[in-house]
């Protein structure tokens, strides 16, 4: 499983940094953790608002900051 985490580094991207390898480590899931800061890679994934998670390719979250427990129900979806 590839995560990206699309931000500019601002608090809420690093908490949800936080809160995704809290979820994958709990969930005891291999998954490659990617942190992407480059705004032209961003708007790429269609997204204007950050932070935000991609899951295999696939935005699931915008402009909102998960919870551990939120990301835990995605990933297992």
């Amino acid at each position: 499983m590839e995560i990206e985490i699309l931000g500019m580094g601002c608090a809420k991207c690093k908490q949800l940094t936080t809160n995704t390898e809290a979820a994958v480590k709990e969930l005891g899931i291999a998954a490659e953790i990617i942190k992407v800061t480059d705004i032209d890679k961003i708007t790429e994934h269609g997204v204007m608002m950050t932070p935000a998670l991609v899951v295999d390719g696939n935005v699931v979250s915008a402009g909102k900051m998960l919870s551990k427990d939120e990301i835990k129900k995605i990933l297992v979806k």
